[in-house]
């Protein structure tokens, strides 16, 4: 049996490509939506029209107990969850003068507690087998900061010390926790932002010109999931065209 991929927020951008990676790598590929999202159907539809036999689960990442459930019902339909790709997101942007705890919450919640989320539920099983990935997907901005993204920045910067503390207390049990951190990727959300603002203000911060591809960062997460990574852990690998170097 092929081992078992779950991506948090799977369904479009950044997180569908990661799901279409690691469905041709050979795995079975699980994501999560949130409940009352009616698109699912004509996603999975679509995902199978492609030849990809995706699996979707209904999941508030912000409640332990919902994550909970959801790995329950996995582990008994699909099997045990071998890589758990942390991708689910949100923004609320504005200045921090104009935020409220209601916009702070509900980033912190998405972004950061989902981690621990989900995670909670898989980690002990990974170890007792011996083998585990746990991939959260962070941001460029959680290494710089952002104007505007004072929630964002630090849920996406708490990912990584997160990834950091865990890949210690796992490395001897033959699990890995890293944290990817991509600049402006070429997704719906990104491609909405308008065309004169990409081109004069976003594009010119990156050297190599352009935006980054989901499918380049989907490759990085198929590396990170794969055997030949077993060496790699607690880092965090930034993928943004050179916009920010450390």
């Amino acid at each position: 049996m092929s081992r078992v991929t779950l991506v948090t927020g799977g369904m479009g951008g950044l997180g569908e490509a990661i799901c279409i990676k690691m469905a041709k790598m050979g795995y079975q590929v699980a994501t999560t939506y949130s409940p009352g999202n009616t698109k699912v159907a004509t996603w999975l539809a679509d995902m199978k029209s492609k030849g990809y036999e995706f699996r979707a689960y209904p999941c508030d990442v912000t409640n332990l107990e919902s994550a909970q459930a959801c790995i329950d019902q996995i582990t008994k339909e699909m099997g045990p969850v071998d890589v758990l790709v942390n991708n689910a997101g949100i923004t609320r942007d504005m200045t921090f003068k104009k935020m409220d705890k209601t916009n702070w919450d509900a980033v912190i919640s998405t972004n950061l507690d989902s981690v621990f989320n989900m995670t909670k539920p898989v980690c002990d099983g990974m170890t007792d087998r011996g083998w585990g990935r746990v991939i959260n997907i962070s941001s460029i901005n959680g290494q710089k900061g952002a104007f505007g993204q004072t929630n964002y920045s630090a849920a996406k910067a708490g990912m990584h010390g997160f990834s950091k503390a865990l890949a210690l207390e796992v490395a001897k049990k033959g699990v890995t926790v890293n944290t990817i951190s991509p600049g402006y990727i070429g997704t719906q959300m990104v491609l909405a932002i308008p065309e004169e603002v990409l081109d004069s203000k976003i594009i010119p911060q990156i050297p190599m010109g352009r935006l980054g591809k989901p499918e380049e960062v989907a490759g990085l997460v198929a590396y990170l999931a794969s055997d030949e990574a077993a060496f790699l852990t607690g880092a965090n690998i930034a993928i943004n065209g050179g916009q920010h170097m450390q």
